[in-house]
């Protein structure tokens, strides 16, 4: 029996060649795009996975409320570790400190190469679970051990075996090698983590983190804790919140416990509780992924039906000889399974195909489980499942004919019986037109805030980290040198990039300040002439100046600190800073420092080099990178001769800001072509069948004088009128979802009505083109044979 059923269906697909075709390659793209989404979704599902006792970790946040705002972020005090470990050992197997992610210059011999790590108690790495290719995951108990993943050993040993071998950390400490562990993978937090380092000898690398060990007030640092099998981090929460209220002297503290599962997905908070983030865009692919495989089953749906009448004598013929209806629906299901194997066949050819682009695209590195056994099951019950989807329709609706019509030629479709082919093309389009209105609107989101006032130029900046002692102290003969070459235009130190406000403070003072205010400011030091570097806009008062020896006490503050302040004129005001008095000589325009979706920070520039760590480099205009590059390259190999040269361009590090709307714009526009081009694959067979079904009827109104077009415009209108339906539909259920979108943005675009303009104009210019084809092959056709073949 089931050889039989496989016997004809092949022998219908053969048939109809150009139908199978159309089926099956949407069939396979629906699959295609649904296996895609599938590994995007498992990827972002099992991030930080890798680490074996992910279930049991967190990171310790703190929620504070400043300026009227409250926010919750990962920078904690020392402290907060010896008073959870005192004081509620019951919750805790380790409680680690880290330092942030940082870049090290890493030199063995004659080699030198840059990478990112952290200095982190002994802890840490087993809890991480490392894979261990040499040595133990505790090797940071000595203080001179350091651990380095495996590339970073292959790239300073070759093949040597590295460990007991030294490495001389920013050309200053010498550490030996007492592990190395397996390259942590993309789809983890410390993805880019080569180096991990002993947190005790971290804190004799400066005076101020000794200090630091009993400042409840120095949020500088990192925390990490893995839970007893028992215990809850929600539980952990409500009860341990209010830990540091004792300790903080301004601003009310909450203590958070932030799951690793939920750090990916649920990144987001809102007064101190998540309130959601990546999980957003799963959810929205989930679901663009399904709708776009349920569009490919509609095309399945919808030619099968359209073609029912062609198949009715068949039914007719075996429901005389005896066949039920159970039987019938089996043939057909059978024949929509095969058709779904066959595009699943073809769909893992699209896949691999697409995929290098797609993992791009995402930032990714994803790839087929082709060992898996599981992922095989998967996509055979996932095939099986699509094939009776797709066929259960037209099964049902086949099987359903009267024999005894259908023998006599008394049969008829009816009045109604392209009612759900119309229903299901109205649906396809809904979900395109959608498609293509967020992703219009996802970029119009991105747009905005590229063209918000940068407040300086980025056009020629370079910026250079201080990573080495050989760099500290040379300022003014860095400098010299460097405009010396030719190639520059001016140079300064600051504490934090023009990409970032990496130190901010509370315990300024002013007259007039509400005494139980805390506000909170960025602070960030300056060389004299990082404004001119820069280019900011100066829009009160003056630059700081060589000139002015009293500028060692001068500030220059943002337009949002002046707001904050409440100064109307706020030059030659004076404020209390760090336990001296500042006078303000300048008031800046707002630079975006940070995200540029939200208000910028109010922040103070003041004079301290001891506080810089970052060189800012303004190219000249009228020479080439390359050569640039090259002569101040050369002057940074005199001054730092044990480092590559490493820098980074200021504009290439402010687009990264816009990196995952971009990629997830990206996506979008990805898949509503895919959706789009589904959706004309199936138009196209329908306009193709309703053109051979009134071949008679075009044939003699051009025998009465029918022109071209007026047979394309009659042939084409209806499926203009259902395509304008499910704009209709498309319109409000777009505005919806994207109006909510763009509200999780402080700042974010407006929805125009040309945007909806634009997706209907060119969801009907689509369905023209693609029906246009048919409409036209089928009125400029000879009527003498349509009428003589009838």
């Amino acid at each position: 029996m089931l050889k039989n059923f496989i016997k004809i269906a092949w022998r219908n697909l053969l048939k109809n060649k150009v139908y199978s075709s159309i089926n099956i390659l949407g069939l396979a793209f629906g699959m295609a795009v649904a296996i895609l989404i599938g590994l995007w979704l498992l990827d972002e599902l099992t991030y930080n996975n890798y680490h074996t006792r992910h279930k049991n970790l967190a990171q310790v946040m703190v929620t504070q409320t400043f300026n009227g705002q409250t926010g919750t972020g990962p920078a904690i005090a020392i402290p907060l570790g010896a008073e959870l470990h005192n004081k509620y050992p019951q919750y805790f197997k380790n409680i680690t400190l880290t330092s942030w992610n940082q870049g090290f210059i890493l030199g063995a011999g004659d080699k030198k190469i840059s990478q990112s790590g952290m200095w982190v108690q002994p802890a840490f790495p087993g809890m991480l679970g490392l894979h261990m290719v040499k040595g133990n995951v505790d090797a940071l108990k000595d203080q001179l051990s350091i651990m380095i993943s495996q590339s970073v050993a292959t790239a300073l040993f070759g093949d040597a075996d590295p460990m007991n071998k030294t490495v001389r950390l920013s050309n200053k400490t010498d550490f030996k090698v007492a592990g190395v562990f397996e390259d942590i993978p993309q789809n983890s937090t410390f993805y880019n983590t080569h180096v991990f380092l002993a947190w005790d000898k971290y804190l004799t690398t400066e005076n101020w983190l000794n200090g630091a060990q009993t400042q409840w007030e120095n949020h500088s640092f990192q925390m990490f804790v893995e839970k007893t099998d028992k215990a809850n981090f929600d539980v952990m929460t409500g009860r341990l919140q209010g830990i540091t209220r004792a300790y903080a002297k301004d601003g009310d503290e909450h203590t958070v416990f932030h799951p690793m599962d939920r750090w990916r997905l649920y990144s987001n908070f809102v007064n101190g509780k998540v309130a959601g983030g990546r999980i957003s865009y799963v959810w929205m692919f989930g679901i663009i992924g399904i709708f776009v495989l349920l569009l490919a089953c509609i095309n399945f749906m919808n030619l099968s039906t359209a073609r029912s009448e062609k198949r009715a004598k068949e039914v007719g013929i075996r429901k005389a000889i005896g066949s039920v209806r159970q039987q019938l629906i089996v043939q057909f299901l059978s024949e929509s399974v095969i058709m779904a194997f066959l595009a699943f066949v073809f769909s893992i050819v699209i896949v691999l195909c697409f995929l290098p682009f797609f993992n791009q695209m995402a930032d990714k590195q994803m790839h087929i489980p082709f060992l898996n056994v599981w992922f095989w099951l998967i996509l055979l019950v996932f095939v099986a499942f699509t094939g009776v989807v797709s066929g259960s329709y037209p099964a049902f609706y086949l099987s359903g004919f009267n024999a005894v019509k259908v023998l006599k030629g008394t049969f008829r479709a009816g009045k109604f019986s392209a009612l759900p082919r119309k229903i299901m093309v109205v649906l396809q389009f809904t979900i395109s037109i959608a498609l293509i209105i967020g992703t219009i609107i996802v970029f119009r989101q991105i747009q905005f805030a590229k063209n918000r006032p940068v407040g300086y130029t980025r056009a020629g900046l370079i910026t250079v980290m201080m990573n080495t002692p050989d760099l500290f102290g040379h300022y003014d003969a860095i400098r010299s040198d460097l405009i010396n070459t030719g190639t520059v235009e001016n140079m300064a130190e600051s504490s934090s990039p023009t990409t970032g406000t990496w130190s901010n403070q509370i315990g300024f003072d002013w007259a007039g300040k509400d005494p139980s205010s805390t506000p909170l400011f960025g602070t960030i030091a300056v060389t004299p002439d990082f404004g001119k570097t820069i280019g900011w806009h100066v829009l009160q008062g003056r630059d700081f100046s060589r000139d002015f020896k009293s500028d060692s006490t001068a500030l220059l503050i943002n337009e949002s600190a002046v707001k904050l302040i409440g100064f109307k004129k706020p030059v030659g005001q004076l404020i209390k800073f760090d336990g001296k008095q500042y006078t303000i000589t300048g008031v800046i325009e707002n630079m975006i420092m940070d995200s540029p979706y939200v208000p910028t920070m109010p922040t103070v520039f003041f004079l301290n080099p001891g506080w810089s760590n970052v060189i800012t480099i303004k190219i000249k205009p009228t020479v080439a990178f390359p050569a640039a590059l090259e002569k101040i390259g050369g002057v940074f190999k005199h001054y730092n001769p044990s480092s590559p040269f490493d820098y980074k361009f200021t504009d290439q590090d402010y687009a990264e800001k816009f990196s995952d709307e971009e990629r997830i714009g990206k996506l979008a526009s990805f898949f509503a072509v895919l959706a789009i081009f589904i959706s004309s694959l199936g138009l196209f067979g329908l306009a193709s069948f309703v053109a051979e079904q009134r071949t008679k009827e075009i044939g003699i109104r051009k025998v009465l004088g029918a022109s071209v077009g007026s047979l394309w415009g009659m042939l084409s209108k209806e499926f203009v009128i259902l395509v304008l339906i499910s704009c209709v539909i498309a319109i409000p259920l777009a505005w919806y979802y994207l109006y909510g979108w763009l509200k999780g943005y402080q700042y974010h675009t407006d929805i125009s009505w040309w945007i909806f303009l634009v997706a209907c104009a060119g969801a009907i210019l689509i369905t023209l083109l693609t029906v246009s084809v048919q409409a036209i092959k089928a009125a400029v056709a000879n009527p003498v044979s349509s009428l003589r073949s009838e």
